[in-house]
Order: structure tokens, then sequence, then C-alpha cells
């Protein structure tokens, strides 16, 4: 039986599908193809973590920050890079522990 997948998939993927005596069939993607697969493994991790709770939102945490740690990398960065930029933000805006909900803004007259 043959199952198409068509995405971008970890470093160790092949060898596992050829340890379970399937025969995967991969290619490297370029830069361009990488960047683009990226972006949707990202959209892909999203929807798993809207999907999952307890300790499989975890995990699909854990899958969304690979990822980062990947664009990252496209953008000549790392993933500390990024986790600090995020500490300097919070600590310049505020994080999102206090659950504050904007319904609205009204302008004042100018």
């Amino acid at each position: 039986m043959e199952k198409t997948y068509n995405k971008l998939v970890r470093d160790n993927i092949p060898e596992i599908i050829k340890s379970n005596g399937e025969i995967p069939f991969t290619r490297i993607l370029n830069d361009e193809e990488y960047k683009k697969e990226l972006e949707k493994k990202l959209n892909e991790e999203y929807l798993e973590v809207l999907a999952s709770s307890g300790t499989e939102r975890i995990e699909e945490l854990a899958d969304m920050l690979e990822i980062i740690k990947a664009l990252a990398k496209e953008e000549n960065s790392t993933l500390e890079e990024v986790i600090n930029i995020a500490n300097q933000k919070s600590i310049k805006r505020g994080a999102f522990e206090k659950k504050i909900f904007l319904e609205k803004v009204i302008e004042k007259d100018r």
C-alpha cells in the first residue's frame, strides 16, 4: 500500500520509516521551498495545538518551537534570540498573564 504525504518531516523520520520495513521516497528542498514548507508546518502544528490539551498540547507546543527554531535559523537568528526579544517585549508591553480582553477604544477628538 502507498500513502502520499508531500510534507516536511523531521530529519530522522526516513530512518524510522526504514526501521519499520517501509520505503520512504524523499527529496531535499531548495531554500525557497524549505521556508514555504516550514511556514505550512507551523500552521499544521498550530492547528494541532488548538485540537489538543494536557500533555498532548505540551508535545504539540514543543513541535511548534522546533519549527520556530528552524524559521529563526532561516533568518540568521536563533530560538534564544527569539525568546530574548519576546522577553524584552514582555517587559515593555506586558505579557498575557492578566487575561485582558480589549473590547474597544474611543478616540479623543483632535
